[in-house]
């Protein structure tokens, strides 16, 4: 299994702290935010990762350069002229992906005890071509499942706003995406939008067509650090783990 982290965001949400400082390099209990994913990637035996940087992009890589890319091979997808979101982070980053290897993707601001190989299990036993890890937790952005799991739909609840992609007559179940999903390789061939892009409009534009599965996680410890607050509750919630 290869791994993308996406490292590109501006982490405003994060200011002050991060003025002067990538929110990849945010310091989580004394460690970054990106080594902590690494490290834990390299628990499972990842040894592939692209890593897209943007604001204060230099900073990443002069850190990676230190640690010696932590003796794997790690390639940097560069965002610095244009940042291109999720979706079109993951489409420049094609390059860099491809081959056989189904593709674990994670946004550097989210830490979790979850264990990636029962994701790529699930993954691999639902011979999905994406497979989202999702939990009950509030937010307004959601997606709607079936009964099946499989991704219909999507809905914002601040404002109402819904899409339906697939329409199996059935009422479909609200799920909070972790941040955290593993996709097969040839999902890179089959992304259609250009230029800047979510991540979510190619999982709802290629859901129509394709199994696009969701696992529940009802157990994982999980934070989402997008704030100096939520930052600090999740640095006393993980402290018995890092």
């Amino acid at each position: 299994m290869k791994a993308m982290i996406f490292a590109a965001g501006k982490g405003t949400r994060l200011h002050p702290i991060t003025h002067n400082l990538p929110k990849a390099l945010v310091p989580f209990n004394g460690t970054p935010l990106l080594e902590l994913l690494i490290l834990k990637c390299l628990k499972y035996s990842i040894t592939d990762i692209v890593i897209n940087i943007h604001h204060h992009g230099e900073q990443i890589v002069e850190f990676l350069e230190k640690k010696r890319y932590f003796g794997i091979n790690i390639q940097i997808s560069d965002e610095r002229s244009l940042l291109l979101d999720t979706g079109g982070g993951l489409k420049k980053a094609t390059p860099f992906l491809h081959g056989n290897d189904p593709i674990l993707i994670h946004n550097v601001d989210i830490v979790s005890d979850l264990d990636f190989n029962e994701l790529l299990n699930k993954h691999q036993a639902a011979k999905a071509l994406a497979t989202l890890a999702v939990m009950e937790r509030s937010s307004n952005r959601r997606f709607l499942v079936n009964s099946q799991h499989l991704v219909c739909g999507w809905e914002n609840v601040a404002t109402g706003e819904q899409k339906i992609v697939k329409n199996f007559g059935e009422l479909l179940i609200p799920a909070s995406y972790c941040g955290i999903a593993i996709i097969e390789s040839h999902f890179l061939d089959l992304i259609k939008q250009e230029g800047i892009f979510s991540l979510t409009d190619t999982i709802l534009d290629l859901a129509a067509n394709y199994p696009i599965q969701t696992v529940f996680f009802p157990k994982i410890k999980w934070a989402d650090v997008g704030t100096p607050e939520k930052l600090k509750e999740a640095e006393e919630l993980f402290k018995q783990i890092f």
